[in-house]
């Protein structure tokens, strides 16, 4: 296929090849790769676009290929910062226990479970408090930031049932040719 403009100026084309024979869904049926995308919107996209057509979508799948770690710093941690965070884990954890051992109270569930909640999240936020600052203290400044971590993918790619794939191929074609909007895909 050949790259086309669309909705992001972009173009798309398939991805096709030796390497890619052998991909099944569980129950055995073989798919094939129809098109490569740098974004997960445009590979859902392409997906709205098949179903607005009358496609079985229910035999496409989009794949996430390629994972990478990002790690998003946020800020420093300082031993404040460190005892804070031990003390909301340690509420949440505490009010939690609190909660269900208050719930085996049969004669008042609830005003023993809130109660014992209440002291589990003070308990668990103290507790908490101390061990984030201990361990933060451990570690001895090799890690004095805080940070959020996630997986993500470089590409996504469009698998179709085999029996289906050229059907879905020929559409997809068509809105290039025919000046419909088409994701733009690698």
């Amino acid at each position: 296929m050949s790259a086309s403009p669309s909705r992001h100026g972009s173009g798309r084309t398939a991805a096709r090849g030796p390497w890619r024979a052998d991909l099944r869904r569980a129950d055995g049926t073989r798919r094939r790769v129809i098109a490569s995308f740098d974004d997960y919107a445009d590979a859902e996209f392409a997906v709205d676009y098949l179903s607005d057509r009358g496609f079985p979508v229910e035999r496409t799948a989009i794949i996430g290929r390629d994972l990478k770690l990002v790690e998003q710093v946020t800020g420093r941690l300082d031993n404040g910062r460190a005892a804070l965070r031990g003390a909301s884990g340690g509420a949440v954890t505490g009010a939690l226990v609190g909660w269900i051992f208050g719930l085996f109270n049969w004669i008042a569930p609830l005003t023993t479970g809130l109660l014992l909640a209440l002291y589990g999240l003070v308990f668990g936020a103290i507790v908490g408090a101390l061990i984030g600052l201990l361990v933060h203290v451990l570690q001895g400044g090799r890690r004095d930031f805080a940070s959020v971590s996630a997986m993500r993918p470089e590409r996504f790619e469009l698998l179709v049932d085999d029996e289906v794939a050229d059907e879905a191929t020929r559409l997809l074609e068509q809105a290039q040719t025919g000046g419909g909007r088409t994701p733009p895909a690698t």
